[in-house]
């Protein structure tokens, strides 16, 4: 099954945008995901274990390195936008 997600990433850093984009690099490093990133969202496409792992190990990641942040999301099962 296909899964999209939306997330907003919100660091409670001063220097919230480098958090951001360090975020959005290391994401586009696992394949067979799509990553669509705009002003305000990134969306990920992809099968639904895939994109459930990565996520997982990704807001381990960012919690590890950057240490607290917000994440809204919204996960949209079934639905490729493509």
């Amino acid at each position: 099954m296909m899964m999209t997600v939306e997330i907003s990433m919100y660091p409670l850093q001063a220097d919230y945008v480098s958090l951001i984009l360090d975020f959005i690099a290391k994401l586009n490093t696992y394949p067979g995901l799509r990553v669509n990133t705009t002003a305000t969202a990134t969306t990920v496409t992809g099968d639904y274990a895939a994109v459930m792992n990565t996520l997982t190990e990704m807001f381990a990641w960012s919690h590890a390195k950057h240490g607290k942040a917000v994440f809204v999301t919204k996960f949209i099962p079934g639905y490729d936008p493509d």
